[in-house]
């Protein structure tokens, strides 16, 4: 007869109040309270990860930065989808991203910007991608979910407040927020809460400190991109040497 300690140790019974189980391996964070609240201790790989600002330049693009980083030490490729600014090459190498496996591709629009993230995905070329969406309908999400969970790829894609209300396919939705009352020399600190997990609800939001290098992104935005044609593509952006 199999014993209940058992059963918890194959996870094979859920228990209320923790993390869903997960059949895929996670990517660790790199801030534990994070891990301890995400389901297999780290981002869930295979499944899309929405993070959710009220304005850009929170620290949201630090929360990420360690497991890419982790990911480009290993010689795995990332990408970078339609960021809304040029990415900083000496405040990404800070943080320790090896730039030679980092890929940026300029999108034009919003189709442009959908269409090179499932590309990405479906490749199998990539063990990461980072996206700026801040309109996607529920059956382009899905879309991307699917690729996601094939790739086994870690997605995290960055939208704004106003989409929290609406349906998505993601494992994972968390909205961040300056926190407040506590800041760290050379840092900040963000409340992260989460709003849909694998597992039970996360009532209290979570406290996590960030190192604040130079911003990843520069303040500078992209120029504007020309006129689609038809047969204009997303454009690569090497950050690299």
């Amino acid at each position: 007869m199999t014993s209940l300690q058992e059963l918890l140790q194959r996870q094979s019974v859920w228990r209320g109040g923790a993390p869903a189980p997960v059949a895929g391996a996670a990517l660790p964070s790199g801030f534990g309270e994070l891990d301890r609240a995400l389901p297999g201790g780290g981002w869930p790989a295979g499944g899309l990860t929405e993070i959710f600002c009220e304005r850009d330049g929170i620290g949201e693009v630090q929360l990420v930065l360690p497991a890419f980083a982790a990911l480009t030490r290993e010689a795995k490729r990332v990408a970078w989808i339609a960021p809304p600014h040029l990415p900083y090459a000496p405040a990404l190498a800070a943080a320790g991203l090896d730039l030679s496996q980092l890929a940026v591709v300029r999108a034009p629009g919003r189709r442009d910007a959908l269409w090179a993230a499932e590309q990405v995905l479906r490749s199998g070329a990539c063990h990461a991608l980072l996206a700026w969406l801040p309109q996607a309908r529920y059956a382009e999400l899905r879309r991307l979910a699917v690729a996601a969970e094939a790739g086994r790829a870690f997605v995290a894609l960055f939208r704004p407040l106003l989409a929290t209300a609406e349906p998505s396919p993601a494992a994972l939705r968390l909205l961040l927020e300056p926190h407040g009352t506590r800041q760290e020399p050379n840092g900040t600190r963000l409340a992260a809460h989460v709003l849909k997990r694998r597992g039970a609800p996360v009532e209290v939001p979570l406290d996590i400190p960030v190192h604040r290098p130079p911003d990843a992104l520069g303040r500078a935005r992209l120029p504007a991109a020309p006129a689609r044609s038809p047969a204009a593509r997303p454009r690569l952006v090497a950050l690299g040497g």
